[in-house]
C-alpha cells in the first residue's frame, strides 16, 4: 500500500489516548486531521476494553485517510470490566481482526509506504512487548528486578492483567515477536527509510528520566537496541512513558507522542490531544 497524498499532507502520531477517562474521550471526539490526506499513527494504549478501542479507532478511521495502530499493554489486558475475556495471543488476534474490519492497519499487515511530503518512507507498526531486560541498577536477573520493584511498590499492572497465553511467559512472547518482526524488517528494500511505530521505545535511553526507574523493566527490550540504525529509521515513534518529547540518539529522532492521563496533561502548558508531526520532518532537524 502507498499513499497518494497532496502537497500539504502530514504523517501524524499520537498514543496513550486512555479514553476510559471522559476528558480523554472528549479529546478524541475533537481530534481532526489538518487535510483530507493526513495519516494518523496510533502507538497503543487506546483503552482497556475492546468496545472502547473499537469506538476510538472507528472514529479516527472515519476522519483520517489512513490510521495505523500498534498495540499497547492496556489493549492486551484482560480487564475485569471488559466483556471480552480473551487472553494473550487470542486477544491480540481479536483486536487485529477488528482493525481490519475498520480499515485500520496493524503489525500483521504489509507495511504501507508514505509517498506524501517527506516520503517515501515505509511505516512499520510493531508489536514487540518487553522481556525485563531493562533491569534496575544492581540487578542482574528478572527475579531480582521484580523483587526490587515489589519492594518499592512500583509494579506494572501487566503482572496481573496481561496474560501471554499460549506462551509460558511475557518475555517468551516478546522474543517470538522480536524474531518475526526482525525478519519482516530485513525484507524491506535496502534503500527505503522507515518510521517505526511501537508502544515502547526501541532503546532504553528514553526511560532515563523516569521518576521510578524500576518501571523501565516494563518498557522494552535490549534486543532492539540497534534497530534505529539497522533499519534506516528516520523517526522512532513510541508512547507508554507519558512523557511527550523529542530526543535524539545516534542521529535518530525518537518521538514520544502520548496524551497520558488527565492528571498528567493538565499540568502541561501546551493543549492536550494534539498529534505530533512525524513526516515531513522538522526544518533543520538533525
Amino acid at each position: 500500500m502507498t499513499s497518494t497524498a497532496g502537497a500539504a499532507a502530514q504523517l501524524l502520531a499520537i498514543s496513550d489516548l486512555h479514553i476510559g477517562y471522559p476528558e480523554n474521550r472528549a479529546l478524541v471526539e475533537a481530534l481532526r486531521p489538518g487535510t483530507d490526506d493526513d495519516w494518523l499513527l496510533v502507538a497503543g494504549d487506546v483503552a482497556e476494553t475492546v468496545a472502547d478501542v473499537r469506538w476510538a479507532l472507528e472514529t479516527l478511521a472515519g476522519r483520517f485517510r489512513q490510521v495505523v495502530w500498534a498495540p499497547g499493554n492496556h489493549e492486551l489486558w484482560t480487564h475485569p470490566k471488559d466483556t471480552v475475556t480473551l487472553r494473550g495471543v487470542a486477544r491480540y488476534e481479536h483486536l487485529v481482526a477488528m482493525c481490519r474490519d475498520l480499515g485500520v492497519l496493524t503489525p500483521e499487515d504489509p507495511y504501507p509506504v508514505w509517498e506524501g511530503p517527506g516520503g517515501p518512507v515505509a511505516v512499520a507498526p510493531l508489536f514487540l512487548l518487553y522481556d525485563y531486560s531493562f533491569l534496575p541498577a544492581g540487578c542482574t536477573t528478572k527475579e531480582q528486578g521484580l523483587e526490587y520493584a515489589h519492594g518499592t511498590g512500583i509494579v506494572c499492572n501487566d503482572e496481573y492483567l496481561l496474560h501471554p497465553d499460549p506462551y509460558p511467559t511475557r518475555e517468551a512472547w516478546c522474543r517470538a515477536r522480536v524474531a518475526e518482526t526482525e525478519r519482516r524488517l530485513d525484507a524491506l528494500p535496502a534503500g527505503l527509510p522507515t518510521v517505526l511505530v511501537n508502544h515502547y521505545p526501541l532503546d532504553r535511553h528514553p526511560t532515563d528520566v523516569l521518576w521510578y526507574p524500576e518501571f523501565a523493566m516494563w518498557c522494552g527490550t535490549t534486543l532492539t537496541a540497534d534497530w534505529h540504525r539497522r533499519f534506516r529509521v528516520e523517526t522512532m515513534v513510541y508512547g507508554h512513558l507519558h512523557i511527550p518529547r523529542t530526543t535524539w540518539h545516534e542521529g535518530v529522532r525518537f518521538e514520544e507522542v502520548s496524551v497520558g492521563y488527565p492528571r498528567e496533561w493538565r499540568k502541561r502548558p501546551e493543549p492536550p490531544g494534539r498529534p505530533r508531526l512525524i513526516v515531513p520532518g522538522e526544518v533543520g532537524a538533525r
